[in-house]
């Protein structure tokens, strides 16, 4: 007899969530402007909105808060990161920032141009923000198969590689800052890459000169499916797969408030000292010096106890699992989700799911909201409205795919959370049929819409 999972830790504090009626849900969604984010945190039951810095750290990482070196320049707690972050990356130079979007700001400001193009893997929202801010434009170079929910295959995350040699064939080298590559791709459903396809895509930026950065924020997640999924890595261990995907790019950025396992916090790691050098003038403009960044001491402390943690086997197994798990039990209630389940959230495919509402209404936008009113569990839209208007048109952008993202906070929920959450969108299916109309913007900033939006319900 095989034994049941347990999960490789114990509780040693907890937190009270509030219930509430579905009557004070309808009261406080119309308040907030039928948008999520405008939701103050009393007023969920489950809060799957995201998984970046929502989840729980380890007793030995609230050791680190305790004797974390708040020194202005050159402290301790970041020499520790930096020596932690070089031992499982790989990268010789490295910035502290505040978070994954100042990472971001950093190096794009340093890199990007009006006028240029970045080719990647379905960009996230803020990646995507970043480039066009600057006047540039991200190009979409993901498999095709990402974009059927219902196909199985092992790495939707993938770039499809005659779709990137296009990019270098039309467009002048030294508009090409370089191309960037999102371990695990959230836009396309929380996807992996494998390690087949980073090589490719390196040869490819090696033959071109250009370089090959990495959006990091699941990178710990993308090597766990690598050594369940690819052959040949059965038997590595995370941090040999993690250090043998970093060393053909030749940067990072990274959010560690995902598989960092701290609250705030994130980074920029490069092999070059000449885009470092650069990157550093910046970095003292927008986040503070370059041995802090935005961060305290203690957090830098955590973030280094948190990166060799999140590399171990054991603690991946548990969370991804229990991802995989709630996405079984939907697809057995015939819920439809994008497969193969991805590794930090379930994503409802709301082209299927509701297909009785119009896209124009933000149809993925109508079943976050249900799923809130029915059962106080706060998801986000990945769909018409985070992907935005059309920087010249300023029309809507209609994705190929309409997504509500439930995304599992770390070491937070627990198993009975997951057959809730199960249930609920169980009962929402069933009256499926039901819902006829959605939603349309009354208010909404020029770029990034979707944090701020306001909504009115036809």
């Amino acid at each position: 007899m095989e034994l049941p999972y347990a999960e490789p830790y114990k509780i040693k504090m907890v937190e009270s969530i509030n219930r509430s009626t579905r009557e004070q849900r309808l009261k406080w969604i119309k308040e907030a402007n039928y948008n999520l984010f405008n939701l103050s945190s009393d007023k969920v039951f489950i809060d799957l909105l995201t998984d970046s810095g929502t989840g729980s750290m380890s007793d030995k990482q609230w050791g680190e808060i305790m004797v974390g070196d708040e020194s202005y320049a050159g402290s301790s707690s970041f020499l520790k990161l930096k020596k932690t972050v070089k031992k499982i990356t790989g990268f010789t130079y490295f910035l502290p920032t505040h978070q994954g979007r100042a990472a971001e700001n950093v190096l794009f400001s340093t890199l990007v141009k009006e006028g240029d193009v970045v080719p990647g893997n379905s960009h996230f929202d803020t990646t995507k923000g970043h480039i066009e801010f600057r006047k540039a434009t991200a190009i979409d170079c993901t498999i095709d198969e990402a974009f059927d929910t219902s196909i199985i295959h092992d790495f939707k995350g993938n770039v499809d590689i005659q779709k990137l040699k296009k990019v270098f064939e039309t467009y002048p080298l030294e508009k090409i800052p370089f191309v960037i590559l999102t371990i695990t791709c959230n836009s396309s459903g929380g996807q992996p890459v494998s390690i087949e396809n980073v090589r490719e895509v390196s040869k490819i930026c090696k033959k071109y000169k250009t370089p090959l950065i990495f959006d990091s924020a699941r990178f710990a997640e993308n090597a766990y499916f690598i050594k369940k999924r690819e052959k040949g890595y059965e038997n590595k261990t995370i941090k040999e797969i993690v250090k043998e995907v970093f060393s053909y790019g030749d940067g990072m950025t990274m959010s560690a408030k995902k598989d960092g396992l701290v609250n705030m916090g994130g980074f920029i790691a490069l092999n070059s000292e000449k885009i470092f050098k650069q990157a550093t003038v910046y970095t003292i403009m927008f986040e503070g010096f370059i041995t802090y960044g935005g961060m305290n001491g203690r957090d830098m402390g955590a973030l280094a106890q948190g990166l060799d943690e999140a590399t171990e086997f054991d603690y991946l197994e548990s969370r991804v699992e229990q991802v995989a798990y709630l996405g079984k039990k939907l697809v057995e209630y015939g819920v439809p989700v994008q497969q193969p389940i991805g590794g930090h959230a379930v994503f409802l495919d709301a082209n299927k799911f509701v297909p009785t509402i119009p896209r124009e209404e933000y149809r993925a936008q109508a079943l976050a909201i249900e799923i809130y009113v029915v059962g106080g569990i706060r998801g986000v839209e990945i769909g018409t409205v985070l992907a935005d208007r059309d920087p010249v048109t300023r029309e809507n952008r209609y994705p190929d795919l309409e997504l509500v993202r439930l995304a599992i906070p770390r070491r937070t929920y627990t198993h009975n959370h997951m057959e809730y959450i199960a249930a609920v969108l169980e009962k929402i299916y069933d009256t499926r049929k039901e819902a006829k109309s959605g939603f349309e913007i009354i208010d909404e900033a020029p770029i990034m819409r979707h944090f701020t939006a306001k909504f009115r319900k036809i």
